[in-house]
This record gives structure tokens, C-alpha cells and sequence, in this order.
């Protein structure tokens, strides 16, 4: 069954009857993702996300994204993570005026982090002003919430495994990926090709989502690879973090889990529910969620069960263990508390929110833990503690590190190089143009090699603002209509 919507753009292209692709994101980085597909009848952007980490990533956030947004026809979102939907309210106030697909649950999940990325940096330009950190006089956020609250009426809603046609001889499909809740991959048809967009690509076996779906081999595939160089651990998770909390308890410290609020927090929640109920950690040591961003993600995902292998009364019993704190005034009350407890706050890569606090106090001491359970980008504080640094620099001030640093290795929203390649084996033929995006050059070099010796044909590693020819299409023509912005 195939449905229609008719997408909002000029409707003119200059690609004639061929197909592109460039990415202005996530290109040799894991951070901003930004891909557009050139047709004949309409340009679409899949994804709009934020950079994060290095700095000279971050810029890219204040300055033109590399592309005429006044071409877009149509945004397609994956998911709902910051670097793939964190830029819509700078492009919407930019000028795009059309249609924005996701799937239902990201819709609310977007909005939720949409807001509190806005309130963030609302609040570190404020900080930045008070303290007199910033080389910027004014400091400014990158977007308000009023430019959030602008953008959330161009959200449209599809269901995934249902063909929507977008424009003449282009249609898409959603197929879940198994990233978090809500994500998918895209199946683009334009004529007769067919072109995948694998969004983040989840695990083959999860506790928490079921496996990523696979399309008909496709003629183009643009892939992620995150973790194109490395197999993920043999260890349970669920061991990981048990030795990880009973070793700390035992030093009489507390245990910080900086967590992504959507998706790896109820992971993380689900993990200490069992860990509790079998009496491998403590029934009563505290749990603190110190992010009301991730219980209110709780709470939406509650609202579509069919998107998790959880059941509700399980994801009620998990979420009543815990102590949930709303108020950022009352952050300062449980790091007084002496006693050994667990915090989960965000941000999962420590480039804001709450868990800061928590590292300004606890940092500095060695009975203390921080457990990372998530890809760390380059440049992010984040990465740095992976890496053994001595100190972190939080609201212009240094804080020595003596904490101890675990990376649950096993713990991952993403696949590893051996799912990556199993999952491209099913979705691809020996014609297959492959284009690897969202990875370090080094993940993507090694992916890249190992596609050629595990399938015997070549993938291509994207570059930032470079535009490629894919294919011609049969029969397409490019559509004159008047121009649709208002």
C-alpha cells in the first residue's frame, strides 16, 4: 500500500535525469549528519544534526551549512539523537518551510531534546555572560526554544514499512535500524533504483530492541561506521556494570553513569533493575536519575510498546526503583549525601547537562567511578576521560581527575564491525555503490578494507561537500510546479 504526500519545495532541480549524493556531515566524523539525495523531481535531506566535540566542529553549528536550503524539498529524519535532528531549528529559521518525515515515537523524542539542547544553551550563554568566559560579548545560543517551538509544526508522522510517495517517482520507506526507539533506516526508490540510508545501525542481538531490519538489495547504500573497526566485547553488560558498582561500593564511592537521555538511559535503568532483583548489586543502593529529560523519554516510550521488547508492567517496575529528580536546585542536596549511591544524568558524552556537577564534586576523588556507556566523539570530555586525562575543564575552570573511568564495551546502540558487515551483506548486491559516513577515519578505513575482502567489492569513504554521481534513472523528468515555500 503506498500513501501520498505531496512534499513543499520549488519543485525545479538542476540534476536532470541523474541521481547525487554529498554529505555535509557526518563526513570522516561521527558528529552532524547531514546528507542530501539529488533526484530529478526534488532534493531531500536525510538528517539535520548538530556537530559536537573538536571545536572546529562545533563552528560548523554557527555557520551555512554548504547547501541552498531554499533547494530542499524534503527533510527525512533517522532518529531522534542530537547529531541527526539538532540543526532543524537553525535550517527551519534559515528559511525551510517544508515537510519534516520521522516516525511517531521521534517525533516526541525529538521535540524533548530539541527543547532541552535550546534550554542548554540558553543557559551556557547566560553562564558565559555572568562569568565572563566567552571571547563572544554577547554570548548567544545557537537557538532559543521559541526557534523550536517554530519548527514542530512541519513534523509529519509516518509508519515504518509503509511506501510514502514524496514527489512524481520518488517514495520512501522506514525499516527499523534498532538503534533506539523510533529509529530506522530509509529506503529511498527514485524511478527504478533504489538508495538506502542505513541511520544508526543497532545491534543483532539486544535486550532492549529488536534486530535492524533488511530491505531488497539496494543500488546505492550510505552506511554508518561508528564502530567500523572494532568487535564489541564478549562480557555481558550486565557483568561489566556489576563489577564496575560492587568494586566502588566496596571504596565506599559513588558511581556516575553519564547517559544519552533516549534510548541508553532506560537501557541502563533496565540493566540495574535486573542486577537488583537478582541480588548481584544491593536491593537498596540508591539510583538517582538526575535528568528529567531522560525520565520524561521514559515516559513517551511507555506510549508505544511496539517499539521495544520490554513490556509495559516491566518498564513501570524498572522506573519505580529509581529516584527521580526534577529540579536542578536539588543536584547540589544528593552530591552532599555521603552515602555510596548511583547517579545517571546526561549527557552521554559529558558536553552538558547535569552530570557536570557531579564531576566538579567527585572527579577528584579516587574511590569515585565513572562509567561510560557510549561512542565518546573526538574532542568531548568524554573521549578525554577514556583516555586517562588528568583533568577536565567544566564553565572555564580545570577539576583534577582522579575518579576511576570504566567503558562498558559491550554496552552499545551500535553495531560492530562484524554486524555492520552482515547487515551491508544483506542489504547490498555485487553492483552495490557503497558510501561509508558517521565514523572516524579510522573506523572507516578499516570498514572499508574489510568490505573488500569479506564481500569482494569496494566502498567508498564520503567527503564533506563533495557531490557524486550515483546513476541515471529511466523515464524521470524533472517536475515543474510553482514554487510550494510560504
Amino acid at each position: 500500500m503506498q500513501h501520498t504526500f505531496k512534499s513543499q519545495g520549488d519543485g525545479s532541480t538542476e540534476n536532470g535525469t541523474g541521481v547525487y549524493l554529498a554529505s555535509f556531515g557526518a563526513a570522516q566524523t561521527v558528529t552532524g549528519s547531514k546528507h542530501i539525495l539529488y533526484t530529478p523531481e526534488l532534493d531531500i535531506l536525510i538528517d539535520c544534526g548538530l556537530f559536537q566535540g573538536i571545536k572546529s566542529l562545533r563552528i560548523k553549528n554557527w555557520e551555512a551549512p554548504g547547501f541552498e536550503i531554499e533547494r530542499i524539498g524534503a527533510l527525512c529524519l533517522t532518529h531522534a539523537h542530537l547529531d541527526h535532528c539538532g540543526y532543524i531549528p537553525r535550517l527551519v529559521g534559515a528559511g525551510y518551510r517544508g515537510m519534516i518525515y520521522m516516525t511517531a515515537p521521534t517525533r516526541e523524542l525529538a521535540e524533548l531534546i530539541l527543547r532541552d539542547s535550546a534550554k542548554i544553551q540558553e543557559e551556557d550563554a547566560w553562564k558565559a555572560n555572568r562569568y565572563g568566559y566567552s571571547k563572544h560579548h554577547p554570548a548567544k545560543p545557537l537557538y532559543t526554544l521559541t526557534d523550536v517551538e517554530r519548527c514542530l509544526h512541519q513534523f509529519v508522522t509516518v509508519e515504518p514499512g509503509v511506501e510514502i510517495n514524496i514527489a512524481g517517482q520518488v517514495s520512501m520507506k522506514y525499516l527499523l535500524s534498532g538503534h533506539i526507539p523510533g529509529a530506522c533506516s530509509i529506503e529511498f526508490t527514485v524511478s527504478d533504483k533504489r538508495v538506502l540510508f542505513s541511520g544508526d545501525i543497532g545491534r543483532t542481538h539486544s535486550g532492549f530492541l529488536d534486530a535492524p531490519q533488511h530491505g531488497a538489495p539496494a543500488d546505492a547504500v550510505i552506511m554508518e561506521s561508528t564502530y567500523g573497526d572494532r568487535l564489541h566485547g564478549t562480557q555481558a553488560a550486565e557483568s561489566e556494570l556489576e563489577d564496575a558498582i560492587n568494586s566502588t561500593l566496596e571504596m565506599g564511592g559513588n558511581v556516575m553513569i553519564p547517559c544519552f537521555a533516549v534510548g541508553r538511559a532506560q537501557e541502563i535503568i533496565r540493566i540495574l533493575y535486573l542486577l537488583k532483583q537478582a541480588g548481584r548489586i544491593p536491593l537498596s543502593l540508591p539510583v538517582y536519575l538526575d535528568s528529567p529529560m531522560a525520565a520524561a523519554a521514559s515516559e513517551i516510550l511507555l506510549r508505544y510498546p511496539q517499539w521495544s521488547t520490554l513490556s509495559e508492567n516491566e518498564c513501570r517496575m524498572m522506573m519505580k526503583g529509581l529516584i527521580i529528580n526534577e529540579k536542578h536546585e536539588n543536584t547540589i542536596g544528593i552530591i552532599k549525601n555521603k552515602k555510596s549511591k548511583i547517579i545517571i544524568a546526561g549527557s552521554g558524552m559529558l558536553s552538558g547537562g547535569r552530570i557536570l556537577e557531579y564531576l566538579k564534586h567527585y572527579a577528584g576523588d579516587k574511590r569515585n567511578c565513572l562509567i561510560l556507556s557510549g561512542f565518546q566523539a573526538e574532542g568531548t570530555r568524554g573521549r578525554a576521560l577514556l583516555e586517562k586525562t588528568h583533568e577536565i575543564r567544566i564553565d572555564g575552570q580545570y577539576f583534577p581527575v582522579r575518579a576511576r573511568t570504566v567503558s562498558l564495551n559491550n554496552l552499545s546502540a551500535h553495531a560492530d564491525q562484524h554486524e555492520l558487515i552482515e547487515w551491508l551483506k544483506s542489504s547490498s548486491k555485487k553492483e552495490t555503490q557503497v558510501f561509508l559516513v558517521h565514523g572516524e577515519p579510522g573506523a572507516q578505513e578499516s570498514l572499508r578494507v574489510k568490505i573488500r575482502v569479506t564481500l569482494g567489492f569496494e566502498a567508498r569513504i564520503s567527503r564533506e561537500g563533495k557531490k557524486i554521481k550515483l546513476f541515471d534513472t529511466l523515464g524521470a523528468q524533472p517536475e515543474k510546479t510553482d514554487k510550494l515555500f510560504k
